[in-house]
C-alpha cells in the first residue's frame, strides 16, 4: 500500500439572517481548482498552527471578517476521497451565525469576491461545499 500525503484544511461556514431568510457567506475563487466558482472561506492549516486559529485567519484573509477565537464552533470534519482534485484533503469546518451589518466584507488573498447568498439562490459552488452548507443548515434546524 502506498503512503499518501494528506493536506489539512479549515473552512468557515457563516450564516446570517436577512429578515426571515438565512444567508451563507461565500467567496469567489481566484485560483484553480474551481476558479470563478463560489466556496466557503478557508484554506490550508500552517504547520505550526492550531485548527481554530487557522479558520479565523483564513476567514479574515479572504473576507475581511475578524472573529475572536471561540466565536465559531467546530461543526464537522470531511475527508471524502476526491473532494479536491489536486490531492487528498481533510477539512475541519467551523460554523457561526453572525450579524452582517457588524462585519463588512473585503475580499482579498485568493478570493476574487465575497458575498452573502440566500440559501434558496446559491450560485455554482466548488468542491463539496454545498453538501457542507446543507449539513450545517440541518444542524441549525435540528
Amino acid at each position: 500500500m502506498l503512503k499518501q500525503d494528506i493536506k489539512v484544511t479549515v473552512d468557515a461556514l457563516l450564516f446570517s439572517r436577512d429578515g426571515l431568510d438565512l444567508q451563507v457567506l461565500l467567496i469567489q475563487r481566484l485560483n484553480e481548482p474551481g476558479i470563478g466558482k463560489w466556496a466557503l472561506p478557508g484554506g490550508f492549516v500552517e504547520d505550526d498552527e492550531d485548527l481554530e486559529p487557522a479558520a479565523v485567519r483564513e476567514l479574515e484573509e479572504e473576507t475581511g471578517i475578524i472573529l475572536p477565537l471561540g466565536t465559531m464552533q467546530q461543526l464537522v470534519t470531511v475527508g471524502t476521497p476526491g473532494r479536491d482534485e489536486r490531492f487528498r484533503t481533510v477539512s475541519v469546518v467551523y460554523s457561526a451565525i453572525i450579524e452582517q451589518a457588524s462585519h463588512p466584507l473585503q475580499a482579498s488573498d485568493d478570493a476574487e469576491d465575497a458575498q452573502w447568498f440566500d440559501l434558496k439562490e446559491l450560485p455554482a459552488i466548488a468542491f463539496d461545499h454545498e453538501d457542507i452548507i446543507m449539513y450545517g443548515l440541518s444542524m441549525l434546524k435540528g
